[in-house]
């Protein structure tokens, strides 16, 4: 189900385009604040505040914040209203510390979310529309789904798209995954999203009925439960290994997710902690010209009966997000091979594993052990060029890209790689290694 809060996302998408050109083309001077205009607008957030934010007491003690401020004069000699808009929401995040919450000044904006508000039929449809076709065009936020060497599934996913919308690709990706042994879930570029998603999704993990969040709403004095679903198409990953990827731009319903998955200890995190985003926020228009996000429900775990607001979920391991990705397939392969039982398993794990350790530490090799490299094998050619080693074969180069002392990946050759064998301090022949595990020899001609 649908929560309120996500049909203002559909608003402010429609109406997203426009804001930024009304922003970019007005000119004139907004009118200065005079200090009755000032304390209109204060009333007026304290009104909403206590009427909306999710908790009463940081409500009240927002108000008396802001209304402090406005007395002793800390807000008289500001007439910009943009500038008065900032200190106010600045004020504000130092009370709550909710980055849910925000305070902006910009009338075009605020017309148009009171147009699309009121708007009629005919208007909703058409906006509605173009919300889906951004949707489509997005792929539902699938932005990559991969088998990786090793039977490991890679998914990359921006956004929680509802599952009435996206539900369909969400299953045909899980679906195209659910042989793999582990899977890697990327969302280190995803702010958020709907709810429905996040329990479609979930539920691809679980066998058996799991509780995965509850959603209590102040205003409505209402809670909502949030379990896997008793059903979904295809198959299940009930077993395979889950690596969920983050980063500090991950947030709100991304970090759910996330937040859900490591307390079940269904998943394994591994980046940056999260942004720490729990509250679902509305937009409101105050004095005409301003707009307050009010967030007006929280999280609440089963398992901690907290959330992730102002502190994000940390990583069970905490590397830089550019680096998360070769970790998380890294400790996948390991994983792996130590139940592998196949020998194809385990060399196209042990495969992967090579090129995954010398990412994460690249590998230097002393010049005079390349020099000693250097020669003609049969019909293949080494060369040294500028502290660089080089593989020739049937008239194309290629740069040797080294994987350990002895093992090298022919550039732009993923399939393919030469071990050389040394004797008495000189390479004697080399080995083409396939990924396949076939093996070609070459030996020294000169």
């Amino acid at each position: 189900m649908r929560s309120r809060f996500l049909v203002f996302i559909v608003l402010f998408h429609a109406c997203l385009s426009f804001s930024i050109f009304a922003q970019q083309t007005q000119k004139a001077s907004p009118a200065p604040l005079n200090s009755q205009m000032r304390q209109t607008i204060i009333d007026e957030i304290s009104k909403v505040l206590n009427a909306n934010y999710v908790y009463a007491e940081t409500a009240q003690k927002m108000e008396s914040r802001i209304q402090t401020q406005l007395k002793q004069g800390a807000y008289d000699s500001i007439t910009d209203p943009g500038k008065f808009a900032q200190t106010v929401h600045q004020d504000l995040r130092d009370v709550s510390n909710d980055k849910h919450l925000n305070f902006n000044y910009d009338p075009e904006l605020a017309k148009e979310i009171v147009r699309l508000k009121s708007q009629n039929p005919a208007e909703a449809s058409k906006a509605r529309a173009e919300e889906l076709e951004e949707e489509r065009r997005s792929n539902y936020g699938f932005e990559k789904v991969e088998r990786l060497d090793g039977n490991i599934g890679y998914l990359k996913l921006n956004a929680f798209i509802p599952a009435e919308e996206g539900g369909e690709t969400a299953s045909a990706a899980l679906n195209f995954l659910s042989n793999c042994d582990a899977l890697i879930v990327d969302l280190r570029e995803n702010g958020g999203g709907d709810p429905s998603q996040i329990q479609l999704i979930s539920t691809y993990f679980f066998e058996s009925p799991t509780h995965l969040n509850d959603i209590y709403s102040r205003r409505d004095n209402k809670t909502e439960n949030f379990w896997t679903l008793p059903y979904v198409p295809g198959h299940k990953m009930t077993k395979a290994d889950i690596y969920v990827l983050t980063s500090n731009y991950t947030f709100s319903g991304a970090e759910e997710f996330t937040y859900n998955l490591k307390n079940l200890k269904r998943a394994t995190i591994i980046g940056e902690t999260t942004g720490g985003g729990a509250h679902p926020q509305e937009p409101m228009i105050v004095a005409d010209a301003f707009i307050l996000y009010v967030p007006y429900a929280r999280a609440i775990n089963p398992i901690t009966k907290t959330n992730w607001e102002g502190t994000g979920v940390a990583p069970d391991v905490s590397v830089s997000a550019d680096k998360a990705y070769d970790v998380a397939y890294r400790m996948a392969a390991e994983k792996l091979l130590e139940s592998a039982k196949i020998d194809s398993q385990k060399g196209e794990l042990e495969w992967a594993l090579v090129t995954l350790k010398a990412r994460e530490k690249p590998v230097i090799v002393n010049p005079a052990i390349l020099q000693s490299y250097t020669g003609t094998y049969q019909n293949w050619k080494i060369t040294l060029e500028n502290g660089l080693l080089y593989f020739e074969r049937r008239g194309e180069k290629f740069r040797l890209i080294p994987l350990s002392e002895t093992i090298f990946q022919p550039e732009s050759m993923q399939d393919f790689r030469l071990k050389f064998v040394v004797e008495n301090g000189k390479a004697t022949q080399v080995n083409g290694l396939y990924r396949d595990g076939m093996m070609e020899t070459s030996k020294r001609s000169e």
